[in-house]
């Protein structure tokens, strides 16, 4: 069976050199990457992709052993149906390792065509380090790179302010372009970079925000010889990504003109503040996640798929979406039903095993960035407590015992809050309403003291009450059977 190449295939298009990207892995190859091959396709930008690896270990080689060719499989639910299909991407050209092709890296910076920079190099890659220096060959990290890479670019087109570039940082941190700009401005600082230099990066460099969303499991190593199969060919780059994807760009409105995603029917959005966005994710799909795990881990469910599909607990999470989250949030409420509606579909993804043990890491702190600005809110909107989200909260708590039946819980988190836990529940002479009243009253673990809300210590203590008395299943079941607000819609 043969290597996909070029040489395999006769109708790749070649593009100029438009687009330096930093970061071979999965992501921005099932993402950006393939967003650049959609509007080639559409005759739209006409564009390709330089990748630079920064790392001695990665798959530049093998990037150019297939010509910058690989196989992208989309997989999820679409038009209500479950669906798997898979198209080569032939949006990169060429890549470089920039730890022993320092000068070709250099050299790209000559190139007039280059107008965009993507980037994604974990959460951490956008940092300042002390210690890297322009004449570094190459610099540590990624911002250091970027810095070097742009004053080169300065230098060789002599301050022209139309050879800047718009950037796309897609690591996962608030206001990424921003944190970016700072840094790169703070190394020129450092470097004692002139001052003209400052001006053009802030004058001729477009960096910015950016939201990304698209889950990406990588290469599909427990079917790979199935897939090889399918395909007819080797493919060392074979990637999976799930069917939705979302991009949101905080820049000026030119952005749509040269990167004309959305145009190209991409779910795409150049808007002056993402801020909206970022909260109906982070409140929906990711409030929704860490709202069911507790739940139905302990119902005995493994999977985000399951959780979402089961009779034990589907009505429960939807519940809590649609009556509870929604309508905290100050958006249209089609906008926000649709929206959910997408989360569910995506959630319930048949081909995605997302495990709610690797969910659960850090379940304290992810319910106090995610869930609870949501019951706070509800509570004061409607002056009564959410009990759907006030039931997750308690199940959170007991989670935290370490126990699911006589299976042993693989608790993750910060030692201080695993030490509380674990006290708390070793003694067996404490009351319920005890262990409540000194979880909920801690600040470090919320931010406040929850007890100050009036009925939340006594609502958790009776329903955690139940949970340890009945099992979750029939906890979740009463919880469902009542008449009250967790199954009304509150609009």
């Amino acid at each position: 069976m043969n290597q996909l190449s070029k040489t395999l295939l006769n109708d790749v298009k070649t593009y100029p050199e438009t687009v330096l990207q930093f970061g071979t892995g999965n992501f921005l190859r099932a993402f950006l990457d393939w967003q650049v091959h959609v509007m080639n396709k559409k005759n739209l930008f006409a564009g390709s992709i330089v990748v630079v690896q920064s790392t001695s270990n990665g798959t530049v080689d093998t990037i150019n052993e297939q010509d910058g060719l690989y196989t992208l499989y989309l997989q999820g639910i679409k038009d209500n149906q479950p669906v798997s299909e898979y198209e080569v991407i032939s949006s990169i050209s060429r890549g470089l390792n920039v730890t022993t092709e320092y000068d070709e890296y250099l050299k790209l910076a000559a190139n007039p065509d280059l107008r965009f920079i993507f980037s994604n190099t974990t959460e951490a890659g956008i940092s300042f380090n002390p210690e890297d220096q322009l004449t570094d060959r190459p610099q540590k990290g990624f911002p250091g790179k970027l810095t070097a890479f742009l004053y080169e670019r300065y230098q060789v087109f002599k301050g022209d302010t139309n050879k800047g570039f718009i950037i796309f940082p897609c690591e996962l941190i608030e206001n990424n372009g921003v944190e970016l700009k700072n840094i790169v401005l703070q190394y020129a600082q450092s470097w004692n970079l002139e001052k003209q230099f400052v001006e053009w990066v802030q004058a001729a460099n477009t960096f910015c925000n950016t939201l990304v969303d698209r889950i990406v499991p990588g290469f599909p190593k427990d079917s790979i010889q199935k897939k090889s199969e399918e395909l007819g060919y080797l493919d060392k780059l074979v990637v999976v990504g799930e069917q939705f994807h979302l991009l949101v760009i905080e820049g000026p409105e030119f952005i749509k003109d040269e990167f004309p995603a959305a145009q190209a029917g991409l779910n795409v959005h150049v808007v002056d503040d993402l801020s909206s966005y970022r909260l109906k994710k982070v409140r929906i799909l990711n409030g929704a996640h860490t709202a069911i795990t507790p739940v139905a881990y302990l119902a005995g469910l493994n999977t985000v798929s399951e959780a979402v599909t089961s009779d034990v607990t589907k009505e429960f999470i939807e519940s809590v979406i649609n009556n509870e989250i929604i309508p905290t949030l100050s958006f249209p409420k089609e906008e926000l039903t649709l929206f959910a509606e997408d989360v569910l579909n995506r959630f319930k993804n048949p081909f995605i095993h997302h495990y709610l043990q690797s969910i659960s890491l850090n379940s304290v702190s992810k319910f106090k960035a995610r869930i609870l600005p949501t019951m706070l809110e509800y509570n004061e909107k409607f002056g009564k407590l959410p009990k759907g989200i006030v039931f997750s909260l308690s199940a959170l708590l007991y989670f935290y015992q370490g126990k699911r039946g006589n299976e042993a819980i693989q608790l993750v988190d910060d030692a201080e809050t695993l030490d509380l836990f674990k006290e708390l529940w070793s003694e067996s002479e404490r009351e319920i309403s005890s262990l409540v009243l000194t979880v909920l009253s801690d600040e470090r673990l919320w931010g406040t003291n929850l007890t100050k809300i009036p009925q939340l210590a006594e609502e958790v203590t009776v329903q955690l009450e139940e949970i340890q008395k009945s099992g979750m299943k029939e906890a979740l079941k009463h919880l469902m059977n009542q008449k009250g607000e967790i199954n009304e819609t509150v609009y």
